[in-house]
């Protein structure tokens, strides 16, 4: 466990600051969940994105994507 880890007090705590009540249970496994979440996190923040541009840029469509493979299977 690193210092930066929340522990399970803390974790109620927290919980609690939310507004959340946290049976004393389940502070240990919010911790764990915590830090977990934690530790991915700072995984993509190291991510170099570079020249991949913004989410806006995409069209999530089935149309869109129909247009696109059209595309790509007429210049092939």
């Amino acid at each position: 466990m690193s210092p930066a880890d929340l522990t399970p007090p803390e974790a109620a705590r927290w919980a609690a600051r939310a507004g959340l009540h946290l049976p004393d249970d389940r502070h240990a496994a919010a911790a764990a969940t915590a830090n977990h979440i934690h530790s991915v996190v700072a995984v993509l923040r190291e991510l170099d994105f570079g020249d991949t541009p913004p989410a806006g840029a995409y069209r999530a469509t089935a149309g869109a994507y129909r247009a696109g493979k059209e595309k790509h299977d007429a210049a092939v």
